[in-house]
């Protein structure tokens, strides 16, 4: 049984602690890619679309402090698109 063609959602919390090994002016940055590598290597994807919810938590305190880490809920449709975004309160 295939699971090709299903829609997937999972609640990950992706470990962020290594972009603070990054220099201070680049660790949002960092941290952003670095939620594209772990949807990458758990969901699988043909195409990832990071919510603006995610973008706008991970850049509030700036690009010095990102957050050590971060719940986020990834949807795969049945294309193979994933969607990151924040889970509901």
């Amino acid at each position: 049984m295939s699971k090709e063609g299903q829609e997937i959602s999972r609640l990950y919390t992706v470990p962020l602690a290594k972009a603070w090994l990054s220099p201070k002016k680049r660790r949002t940055v960092r941290a952003l890619n670095m939620i594209r590598e772990f949807t990458k290597r758990h969901m699988k994807p043909t195409e990832i679309k990071i919510a603006t919810g995610v973008s706008e938590f991970m850049w509030e305190r700036g690009i010095e402090k990102p957050p050590r880490r971060v719940t986020l809920l990834m949807e795969k449709d049945a294309e193979g698109v994933v969607t990151v975004s924040l889970p509901p309160t």
